[in-house]
């Protein structure tokens, strides 16, 4: 790197709110699984506490180091259905505090697992760990659970559909005198990745090795700059060659932080997730790039469109600054999590139709959004079906993260604070889809699931 790239990435972190916004450290709960559910749960806390407790002192040396703000560190487990199903008939329940306790003593922000991937059916510690997430997510601080509904080669399991709109309800009125916080920490997805670093998604999986470090990286105030600085006059060619470069220079920063904590950690480095993943913070904004590249405002038409170009760009630039790219990699469109989106979500700009509709290009899906209370749990599960069937017939990771604000009506605002921000309350179509969701079974999969 020349003299002006060094000063330019001091500029990025300096001024465009550039920074490492997770270490996670993956760590595989395998070998702890048993048929007595307090002994596999002390070794659970016992394994996370032995493997992550350089973790945070790790990442704050090397922010120190480098001068590179490292925002989050976090850890993913194998998704804790998995060692249920060894402890037929006992609740999860121990799990779930086991790891809210581990994650408190090593100091993480967050820790990821309390997962079941059930796209192609049920296993005893599926049922067992779906039915408890509510109380899990009401009684953990920390602790955050996802489930995979859906996947291109398996179809859409509508059971588990019709379940989680229950659960993701259920969570949202046991955490109503704390703003629904639990509804926010739980992940619908199809097609979930392995190795995602960002939460409430990450989870360990089943291929990955016994530990690992994954970071995920965000800049969106860095291409939003770069745009503004640059991008006047340009064809919309030219917008995605400059996104490209900028994208690139953003990863090589995440596969440089990767690498030096892979090494100071004895842990192989995983994956760079090149995501631009926005905060509340003003300049840090997806919506605002979109805007930047000549929309009135997040929400109009033309808005997938420059969206599909982003997403396009940040992912060819960075898949060549880093050996291993992975993760979801894109641009996510969080709206409680993003100024630009808060914004337009407010002026009636923004609404769920065009949300979904923007899902078929980003890299995630319907994310932090917050529906009226009174929105029924069918209705839900129907929201999720949708978004399961674009990721599955697009072969993309897709997730619904809702959360019904109980209590409180369209236009109204729910406040977490932080990094989770705050969001209107959107309407939401309330016309009902309780028979489809009731009919179970499955959504066979797609004929593009046939490539072997």
């Amino acid at each position: 790197m020349n003299t002006n790239e060094i000063l330019e990435t001091i500029n990025m972190i300096d001024n465009e709110n550039l920074d490492v916004r997770t270490i996670t450290m993956g760590i595989s709960l395998l070998d702890c699984a048993g048929p007595d559910p307090e002994a596999a749960a002390q070794r659970v806390y016992d394994k996370i506490c032995a493997y992550a407790q350089e973790l945070v002192k790790t990442g704050e040396d090397v922010s120190r180091q480098y001068g590179i703000p490292i925002i989050n560190k976090r850890i993913s487990v194998t998704p804790i259905a998995l060692l249920a199903g060894a402890c037929p008939g006992a609740s999860p329940l121990r799990f779930a505090k086991a790891l809210d306790r581990a994650a408190h003593t090593v100091g993480v922000n967050f820790i990821g697992g309390y997962s079941a991937l059930v796209q192609k059916g049920f296993g005893p510690g599926d049922y067992a760990l779906i039915e408890s997430i509510p109380e899990a997510l009401a009684e953990t601080e920390l602790v955050c659970s996802s489930v995979n509904v859906g996947s291109t080669k398996a179809g859409i399991n509508m059971d588990a559909v019709e379940k989680m709109g229950r659960v993701v309800r259920e969570t949202a009125q046991r955490t109503a005198d704390r703003e629904c916080i639990g509804a926010a920490k739980l992940v619908v997805f199809c097609n979930a990745p392995e190795d995602n670093p960002f939460m409430a998604g990450a989870f360990h999986g089943p291929g990955e090795p016994d530990c690992v470090i994954n970071v995920g990286v965000s800049g969106p105030g860095v291409v939003r700059a770069a745009i503004a600085k640059d991008g006047a006059g340009r064809s919309l060619t030219e917008i995605a060659e400059l996104i490209k470069r900028t994208a690139f220079k953003i990863t090589r920063m995440g596969q440089l932080v990767a690498q030096e904590a892979s090494r100071r950690l004895s842990v192989p480095f995983g994956i760079v997730d090149l995501s631009l993943a926005p905060t509340p913070a003003v300049g840090d904004s997806v919506a605002h790039i979109l805007e930047g590249m000549g929309l009135e405002q997040c929400g109009a038409h033309g808005t997938t469109a420059a969206l599909a170009l982003l997403n396009d760009a940040v992912k060819k630039g960075g898949v060549m600054a880093s050996s291993s790219v992975g993760g979801l990699s894109g641009a996510f469109i969080p709206v409680t999590e993003d100024a630009g989106m808060i914004a337009a979500a407010q002026s009636g700009c923004l609404t769920l139709s065009k949300l979904e509709a923007m899902t078929a290009v980003c890299s995630v899906g319907l994310d932090m959004i917050v529906i009226p209370g009174s929105t029924s749990a069918e209705v839900i599960s129907g929201i999720i079906a949708d978004e399961a069937a674009i990721g599955m017939v697009n072969s993309k990771t897709t997730a619904v993260r809702v959360i019904p604000a109980i209590g409180k009506q369209a236009g109204e605002e729910l406040d977490f604070g932080g990094l989770l921000g705050r969001g209107p309350v959107m309407p939401v179509n309330a016309a009902s889809p309780a028979e489809f969701v009731h009919r179970g079974g499955k959504i066979p999969a797609p004929l593009q699931s046939l490539k072997n």
